[in-house]
Parts: structure tokens; sequence; C-alpha cells
């Protein structure tokens, strides 16, 4: 009770990411990585939505949805990249209790709705792949609609009943946190409370938002592959496969790494893991997922290609008005 009594005497009211390190070498190059990674981030993923919005050949369920994990990366990376960014180059990783919150609140959500919308895209491509006939019945615009509406709304639900009990917590201790972003673990480890209730939900949330979805997710896959393995081309089966390992590769940085971070923590892991692991499913994934989803699909590339002409055709047309007068 004394010693409760003692940590209490000192309430944190903000915290200090250590982030990376703080050498000033270390953090520059840092600063330079983070930022080409978030400007192509952002272009990346705007560029497809303004792709599926523009183009009417896109305007059907797969691409639907990949507009919509587009926009997710965009409010992922934009909750994290810019106080990282703004750290690196202040050297100030100080931040709120508040504002910790807040930025664990909204992550929080984007995690979970990102879940949900893989699955989603997985059960999209099954239908697809191994029911083509029956595929306008079950997956029309009705339907995705409710798809992507009922993410958001249970991951805005879920996690807002989460931070109901989040945010009265007071917190006590060392005010320093070795991890570059706000998130839950660390943090729940400096309240002065008991948690026990609060984290048994965290870790019951968890692991129904993550593994439910992976389950579904590799369900589809397994359908799929095993679609794949009945065509009769061999150069059919490789594109096909080409195509399916690389949507594969994805889904498992970010199931692994958020199954392994929320879902299975252990103390023996090293801190510097619980870094990296992190860095797979706000960075890596949102780099790559324009790519994967994108650049591998004939109609986005033949999209992009057509809009680029048209773009070059009006300025040589603009010029040449303006060269007449």
């Amino acid at each position: 009770m004394e010693k409760a009594e003692g940590r209490n005497e000192n309430l944190i009211m903000e915290f200090i990411l250590l982030g990376f390190g703080n050498a000033p070498e270390l953090q520059t190059l840092l600063f330079l990585l983070f930022l080409v990674i978030y400007i192509v981030i952002m272009v990346g993923n705007i560029l497809i939505i303004i792709l599926v919005v523009a183009d009417q050949h896109l305007h059907t369920p797969m691409y639907f949805f990949l507009g919509n994990l587009a926009c997710l990366e965009i409010c992922y990376t934009s909750t994290i990249l810019p106080r990282l960014l703004a750290s690196l180059l202040t050297g100030d990783g100080t931040i709120s209790v508040k504002c910790w919150l807040v930025q664990t609140y909204f992550f929080a959500i984007i995690a979970t709705t990102e879940n949900l919308l893989v699955a989603a895209m997985s059960y999209d491509q099954y239908l697809a792949i191994c029911n083509p006939l029956c595929y306008a019945a079950p997956m029309n615009g009705r339907v995705c609609f409710q798809l992507v509406a009922g993410s958001w709304v249970y991951s805005f639900l879920v996690n807002g009943t989460l931070n109901y009990f989040l945010f009265p917590l007071t917190f006590c201790g060392s005010k320093e946190i070795d991890h570059f972003f706000c998130d839950f673990s660390p943090m729940i480890k400096l309240s002065c409370g008991d948690t026990q209730t609060l984290q048994l939900a965290t870790f019951t949330v968890s692991t129904i938002g993550t593994l439910v979805p992976l389950l579904l997710t590799l369900t589809s896959y397994i359908y799929i592959i095993t679609a794949i393995l009945r065509i009769p081309s061999t150069t059919g089966r490789q594109k096909a496969f080409s195509t399916c390992s690389s949507y594969l590769t994805v889904v498992t940085i970010l199931y692994m790494s958020m199954i392994t971070v929320y879902v299975f923590p252990t103390s023996n892991t090293p801190k510097v893991l619980h870094k990296i692991f992190p860095l797979f499913y706000t960075v890596l994934t949102p780099v790559i997922n324009p790519v994967i989803y994108s650049q591998r699909n004939k109609e986005v590339k033949k999209s992009l290609r057509k809009t680029i002409l048209k773009r070059v055709a009006f300025r040589n047309r603009h010029r040449s008005v303006k060269e007449k007068f």
C-alpha cells in the first residue's frame, strides 16, 4: 500500500517516446527514410483512390474494396508517421497522456478495420475465382457497402468501449517508453491501478479482431489455391499462383506481426523486436499494398496508362492553343 501511495504522488501527465535512439546522425537518416516512405505511401494510395473513382471500368467490388483499403492505409500511416517525423526532426519525443490515448484509439480502430477489410477482400477473391457464375448475386454494391460500413462500425464500437475504461486510468513511475508510437502494451504497464480486467478485455478483442479475420482469409485462400490447381494450363496456374502468392505475402506480414505483438506477446522477446514487428504493419504493408494489389492487375495498369496519356494530350492541346494566340 505504501508503495502504491508513493507511486501515486508522481502522476504522469506526459510520456517520453525514446524512439530509435538519440544519435543525431541516426535521427537525420531515419527522418529522411520515413519521410520518403510516407510520401510514397500517400502518393501511391491517393493515386489508387483517384483511379478507382474516376475510371468506370474499375467500379467493381474488387476495386471498391481496394479503394477503401488505400484510404485505410493513408489513415493508418497518418496516425503514426507525422508524429514520428516531428519527433525525429526536433528530437522531442514528449507527448501528453491525452494525446497518447487519442492516437492509440484511432490506431486501434484503423487496425481492426483493416483486418476485417482484408478478410472481406479474400472472400471477394474466393467468389470471383471459385464461383464466378454466382459472383454477382452475393457480391453486389449493397453487400460491399455493408461489409465496409460494418467493419468501421464494429471497430468504432469495440475500441470505443475499451477506451471508455482506458481514459480514466492514471499513470505513475517512469515517463520514458521505449517505443516509437503510442501503443497500448507499453502504456498499460505504467498504470497505477488494477488493469487485469482491461488487459483481459483487450486481449479478447485483439484475438477476435485478428485471429477470426485471419482464419476467414486463410480459408478463402485454401479454396482459391485448390481451384488454381485445377487449372489445366500450366501458364494459367503460374500466373494465378504469382498473384495469389503476392496477396498471401501481404496477409502473412500483416497478421503474423500483429499476432506476435498483441495476441501472443512474450516477455522473452527482445525489446528491439517489439519495435521491428510494429514497423511491418504500420510502414511496410502500406508501402507494398499499392504495388501488390494494383501493379499486378491489368485493369489498374491500363487505367493508369490511360490517365497519363489523357493528361499528356490535354497539356499538349493546351500548349498548342496558347501558341496560336
